[in-house]
């Protein structure tokens, strides 16, 4: 399965906006929809990829392996979750960690299209030769 690039950068965009928007409201319903968007685009279903689609109409000049980026969507979403689980229990340094570094991945996607859980991804395939 191939993924456009660029519509992984716009929805690292907006994820990066929306978990900023976590973080200054302290919204845990605004958290758990972006967990709902991180579980959908694991299955490729992102509904941000989709509004790119939606917006850009032209072909992208190359497309790339989709399995890192699904994994990274993976990776966001057991962030999420986890800062989800902090703002339910009131364990506020658990739900700002955990969102804050959920979007310092994306912001890094978003603003350098630098993927770290796609890094992750490629690290852990190295080290494990029989997840191939």
């Amino acid at each position: 399965m191939q993924a456009d690039p660029r519509a992984l950068r716009f929805a690292a965009a907006v994820t990066t906006i929306v978990l900023a928007l976590v973080l200054v409201t302290g919204s845990a319903w605004l958290l758990a929809a972006q967990a709902v968007v991180f579980a959908l685009s694991i299955f490729g279903a992102s509904p941000y990829g989709m509004i790119f689609k939606g917006i850009v109409k032209s072909p992208p000049r190359e497309l790339e392996d989709a399995a890192p980026p699904r994994f990274a969507q993976g990776v966001g979403l057991v962030f999420a979750l986890v800062g989800l689980v902090g703002y339910v229990t009131q364990i506020t340094p658990l739900a700002l960690g955990a969102t804050a570094a959920a979007l310092f991945a994306a912001f890094l996607n978003a603003a350098f299209g630098f993927c770290l859980g796609c890094e992750m991804f490629l690290i852990i395939r190295r080290l494990l030769p029989a997840a191939r």
